[in-house]
């Protein structure tokens, strides 16, 4: 697979497109906090965002209630715990 990252901008963007904090962007991805999040956006050196974090924060903006709902218990019966509402 060929994956190029958005960029600390495009990321920004998103935000500002979506009118979201930190924290709620945050809580889209997947990541631990609104800090966590400013990793990929900003400083000297940002993080750059994983496919699969992206692939995450993506689905739950474009699939619909019941097929992320099937997304969610096939993790499950694979053996993962997974509450999206529910913080750390």
């Amino acid at each position: 697979m060929q994956y190029t990252p958005p960029s600390p901008h495009d990321l920004e963007r998103l935000k500002q497109e979506l009118e979201l904090s930190s924290a709620q962007m945050a809580d889209l991805f997947g990541v631990a906090g609104g800090r966590q999040w400013r990793k990929y956006t900003g400083g000297a050196e940002p993080r750059e965002l994983s496919p699969h974090i992206l692939f995450f924060a993506m689905a739950r903006l474009e699939l619909d209630p019941p097929t992320l709902e099937r997304i969610l218990d096939r993790m499950r019966a694979a053996g993962a715990t997974i509450d999206l509402d529910a913080s750390e």
